[in-house]
C-alpha cells in the first residue's frame, strides 16, 4: 500500500465532477498501456477525448446494446479506465482476465445507489465490497485491508454512516495504486476510446 489520502481528499468530486458522481466507473490496471487493455477488452476504437468532461455525450450516445464506451488514459505504469455510466471494469468475466499478471483496482457506482469495489490480483478477486455497506466484504483475501478501509473513511461497523463512502472509494484506490486522481488530471487527461463488447457470463 503506498497511498495515504482519506475521502476528504476527494471532495473536488462532488463539486467539480457531481455528474460523474451519478454513474461512473473508474478503473487503474497496472502494466498494460491504454492500447493494450482496449484491445484486450475486444473494444473498437473511437475517437481519442480530452478530459473527463468530454466523455459524458459519447458515452449516451451509445446504446448498451451497441456496447460499453470505455476511456483510457496512460499514466505511466498504469492506465487509467473512466467510464459514464458504465460498468466493465467492476464485471469479473472482463477484468479477470485483464488482472492475470498484473494489478486492477475498479470502482462503481450508479444511478440507483448501487455500487461495488473490487481488487483484483492476478486472475483472482482479492477484495469485493459495496462501498454503501463496507462491513460486508468478499473475495480471497476480504479483511487484508481493513485498517485502509478505515484510514480511507468508511465506517466498518454494521448499519455505520454513509457520508463519504464514494470519496472513500477514490482515496481506497489511491492508497492501493499509489495513483492519487486530482481535478487537474481529470480535466487534461488523453483518453484512447472504444467501444467493448458487453461481457457474457
Amino acid at each position: 500500500m503506498t497511498g495515504t489520502t482519506t475521502a476528504a481528499d476527494y471532495a473536488w468530486l462532488e463539486e467539480l465532477y457531481e455528474g460523474l458522481l451519478e454513474a461512473y466507473c473508474v478503473t487503474l490496471v497496472r502494466g498494460q498501456t491504454p492500447q493494450e487493455l482496449l484491445r484486450q477488452l475486444g473494444a473498437e476504437p473511437a475517437p481519442r477525448i480530452t478530459g473527463v468532461d468530454g466523455l459524458h455525450e459519447p458515452s449516451y450516445d451509445v446504446g448498451e446494446y451497441d456496447g460499453l464506451f470505455v476511456c483510457v488514459a496512460d499514466l505511466g505504469d498504469w492506465s487509467l479506465m473512466v467510464e459514464v455510466n458504465g460498468y466493465l471494469g467492476v464485471t469479473d468475466a472482463a477484468m479477470l482476465p485483464v488482472s492475470r499478471g498484473r494489478t486492477a483496482v475498479s470502482h462503481f457506482r450508479n444511478v440507483n445507489g448501487v455500487d461495488h469495489f473490487c481488487w483484483y490480483e492476478d486472475g483472482e478477486v482479492r477484495l469485493h465490497f459495496e462501498p454503501l455497506f463496507p462491513f460486508h466484504r468478499d473475495g480471497t483475501r476480504p479483511d487484508e485491508l481493513v485498517e485502509e478501509m478505515r484510514a480511507s473513511g468508511f465506517d466498518l461497523s454494521e448499519g455505520g454512516g454513509f457520508e463519504g463512502h464514494t470519496e472513500a472509494a477514490f482515496a481506497l484506490a489511491h492508497r492501493i495504486t499509489g495513483i492519487r486522481l486530482t481535478p487537474e488530471l481529470f480535466a487534461s487527461a488523453e483518453f484512447s476510446c472504444g467501444i467493448a463488447p458487453v461481457p457474457r457470463g
